[in-house]
């Protein structure tokens, strides 16, 4: 009950332009700003600069830029656009060729149509470069048409696309099913959002329940899936499947966020698994962080000495 009820407080304060104008002003800077350790920065620039960090240690990776929710066609246009500076900028750095987006980004909320032509412009540009990019799950009022959408693309023979399902919402095993019958690539995560019990159970131990039998699934019967969580209990439990049932360690990805388990990232990747840092970086970073707060509440007193330090 206490985790529900940090995510919807952390959720409720994601949503304040006042305290995300404040944050601004101490949040980014270089290089003791209390967000840097889970925001690799503002810019490109900045987020090549921490892939080529975690490259160095064996580690892959995928990067996002923040932003969400746009209200205007000019706005997802703009989007749109800096995803394509964004592949020139990778291409030519030579990091791994791996993104991670969201629709509303590019014009959900304005218009689906416009959605999915802003998207294919990227994909166009990004998969004949061998690019792989993942639209992320955003809230359960968008699941229906962001699976939509993607099964739109996949049909239209896109193939370096996947998707991301929240063991949180109680529908997903379902969409599981769905989606493991096209042979795409799917990326487990327990769920960000505060979600009404009708629709996303409410207790760690049912969404740990639920996580749990969706990554057997996925690990049996899914196309390289990516189990997303720093929950070390569900990461043995893939470890211990994984190896009960003979599943090679190249099948199979762990993924965690950038500045979060970087130990223990390291164990795995020494242990011979592959392991996938989701690193985001961008001006719209705030919703982004106070999600992660409400996640994982431990980190508010590493975030309040980084506000005092400043």
């Amino acid at each position: 009950m206490f985790a529900s009820t940090s995510k919807a407080f952390f959720y409720l304060l994601s949503q304040s332009t006042t305290l995300k104008n404040a944050a601004s002003r101490y949040g980014m800077r270089k290089p003791s700003g209390f967000a840097r350790r889970f925001i690799a920065g503002e810019t490109i620039d900045d987020a090549i600069e921490a892939a080529r960090v975690i490259e160095s240690q064996r580690l892959m990776l995928t990067l996002d830029l923040l932003g969400e929710s746009v209200s205007s066609l000019a706005q997802a246009d703009a989007a749109t656009r800096e995803y394509l500076r964004m592949v020139d900028a990778i291409i030519a750095s030579g990091i791994g060729r791996n993104l991670s987006l969201k629709l509303t980004q590019l014009g959900l909320d304005v218009d689906k149509a416009s959605t999915i032509d802003n998207l294919r412009k990227i994909l166009e540009r990004a998969e004949p470069a061998g690019f792989f990019v993942r639209m992320d799950m955003e809230s359960s009022a968008y699941t229906d048409v962001t699976l939509d959408i993607f099964e739109t693309l996949w049909q239209q023979s896109y193939r370096q696309i996947g998707i991301v399902l929240q063991a949180a919402l109680r529908r997903s095993e379902q969409d599981l099913v769905r989606i493991n019958a096209l042979g795409a690539r799917i990326r487990l995560v327990k769920g960000a959002y505060r979600e009404p019990k009708s629709i996303a159970y409410q207790k760690k131990s049912e969404v740990d329940a639920s996580f749990a039998r969706m990554l057997k699934t996925l690990l049996a019967n899914g196309n390289y899936p990516a189990i997303a969580t720093h929950d070390l209990a569900m990461i043995d439990l893939a470890r211990q499947w994984a190896a009960d049932q003979n599943i090679a360690k190249d099948r199979f990805e762990f993924q965690m966020l950038y500045g979060i388990h970087r130990d223990f990232q390291a164990m795995l990747v020494r242990e011979g698994y592959r392991v996938r840092v989701y690193v985001p970086f961008g001006r719209e970073w705030f919703p982004y962080f106070m999600r992660r707060l409400g996640e994982r509440p431990a980190n508010v007193l590493f975030v309040l000495r980084g506000i005092a330090s400043g």
